[in-house]
């Protein structure tokens, strides 16, 4: 590096100095380009084929604040990569994006937070929020990796800080992988700034990282914003502690292909808006999928981030249900299906919402050893629990050896421990769910419910309503039944 002119001091411009290393390193066959201890500040970098670029232990590479050193966005980022092959990001080294924030009133209406802005409002509280510094002057915020169609791409050992947009973000790359990095961006603060953005892209394995993000940890995309939106497949996360003011695993709701075979393993969830979330807004599928042993806890973030203390949530809606904008050509709302949660033990201040659509409901979703504790944050803008877990539009169903408890401290908000409504094939073995503190709401709820089986639950009160609801089934299970004059009196079966 330092043969090229680098001088190690972070006032002075090292791009060139590290640009004609990498193409020499590239032009030559491939090799490693060496990044000894110092500061070094850069504008855009092209990575080459063939080309390891290390960071040693001291080395920090900084992303200029020159806008003018970028290529126009969406292709702005610090290290840029296109259609190559055997290419590394490792070492012990930091890479710092120097985002900066301000904060100011909410001046734009965003339709995926319109909710929280409401509740604000009729709470009387000032709807301030986080901009980057800029927003609305400047247009380049630049990622920090961007790998556009990339194959055999190796991430390793590297710190990644406060990009001003998505932290690494690879589309239409195959065997990626990503092992030992941290990801930070601020909580309170890092709009925008996602930690790991897969899409597209197929053999994906993150593993023993930390991933501490303002927005979502990790994404999974099937997005058109590169190029023709294709498959996210074979998706491996395991060993990983994750944080974010969002949601810390995310399918993403920009998912207009598929995201599928995807197995996540050993994760820790911790101090995040949303836990797991599933979902599905511009027609696209998510299938296939496994989670099992993690851990997770989620309190409500500031307004104006997405999620609601929630740990785990699906939801499909077409996007003119959304922003109530009418679309020609709008694909019919997508589909999730073929999901397996197990081993969970979760604890949050927010209902887990799990929804599908009139259109085409959740199939084959399987919740097996899940321990979920609900509690209030008094320290939060705005209270909206109201069930432990919200079921509506699904199909073969099933909770399996799970417990749904009220923690200290309550809120008067809360209702039923399981509300469910339009479901079809609901299965509950060994449920347990406790009545939630001086509620006289129903513990278990079943509207518009058929084919149902809870066998070995615990629920003190079960209440029906809905005339469609019928074939429901209690097999050594103890509660007091109730229903509304809609049921049907032979709508229940109980041993």
């Amino acid at each position: 590096m330092k043969d090229y002119g680098a001088t190690g001091n972070k006032q002075d411009d090292a791009r060139r100095a590290l640009q004609q290393a990498i193409d020499a390193c590239g032009k030559s066959g491939g090799g490693t380009v060496y990044v000894p201890p110092g500061e070094y500040t850069s504008g855009q970098l092209h990575l080459r084929s063939g080309v390891r670029l290390y960071l040693e232990a001291g080395a920090t590479l900084f992303a200029s604040l020159d806008g003018r050193q970028f290529e126009p966005s969406p292709k702005s980022a610090l290290i840029i990569g296109e259609d190559l092959h055997d290419i590394a990001l490792e070492g012990r080294g930091t890479i710092d994006g120097q985002a900066s924030y301000e904060w100011r009133p909410n001046n734009f209406t965003d339709y995926l937070i319109r909710p929280n802005q409401l509740l604000m409002e009729a709470a009387g509280k000032p709807l301030l929020r986080s901009f980057p510094s800029g927003f609305g002057t400047e247009t380049v915020y630049p990622r920090l990796v961007l790998l556009l169609r990339c194959q055999d791409v190796r991430i390793a050992g590297l710190r990644f800080l406060r990009s001003r947009s998505w932290t690494i973000n690879p589309y239409a790359c195959k065997r990626l992988v990503i092992d030992g990095v941290y990801v930070y961006s601020s909580a309170k603060e890092g709009v925008w700034a996602d930690g790991i953005d897969s899409d597209g892209c197929q053999d994906v394995r993150i593993a023993n990282s930390t991933i501490e993000t303002g927005d979502d940890a990790i994404v999974l995309w099937s997005a058109n914003i590169w190029g023709p939106a294709l498959p996210t497949e074979n998706v491996t996360v395991t060993n990983c502690r994750l944080s974010s003011a969002s949601s810390a695993l995310k399918f993403c709701d920009g998912n207009s292909n598929a995201v599928r075979r995807v197995a996540v393993d050993n994760v820790v969830i911790t101090n995040s808006n949303r836990g797991m979330a599933f979902m599905v807004f511009d027609g696209g599928v998510v299938e296939d999928v496994v989670i099992s042993n993690v851990s997770i806890e989620t309190r409500r973030f500031d307004w104006f981030w997405w999620g609601d203390g929630d740990p785990i949530h699906f939801n499909i809606k077409r996007r003119s249900e959304v922003d109530g904008t009418k679309r020609e050509h709008e694909p019919p709302a997508g589909k999730i299906r073929n999901v397996s949660i197990s081993n969970v033990i979760a604890h949050g201040t927010g209902t887990s919402a799990i929804n599908g659509h009139p259109d085409s409901w959740l199939e084959n979703i399987h919740l097996d050893n899940v321990r979920l504790f609900v509690s209030h944050d008094p320290a939060a803008p705005y209270e909206n629990t109201r069930n432990a877990i919200m079921l509506r539009q699904a199909r073969n169903f099933s909770m399996k050896d799970v417990q749904i408890r009220w923690d200290q401290p309550h809120s008067p908000t809360w209702r039923s421990g399981l509300a469910a409504e339009g479901v079809e094939d609901l299965r509950l073995d060994a449920v347990d769910v406790e009545a939630a503190p001086a509620s006289t709401a129903p513990v278990i709820e079943l509207t518009s419910a058929k084919n149902v089986t809870l066998r070995a639950s615990r629920a003190e009160t079960i209440y029906l309503a809905g005339k469609e609801t019928r074939d429901v089934r209690l097999f050594e299970t103890d509660s007091k039944i109730s229903a509304d004059s809609d049921v049907s009196k032979d709508a229940i079966i109980q041993q």
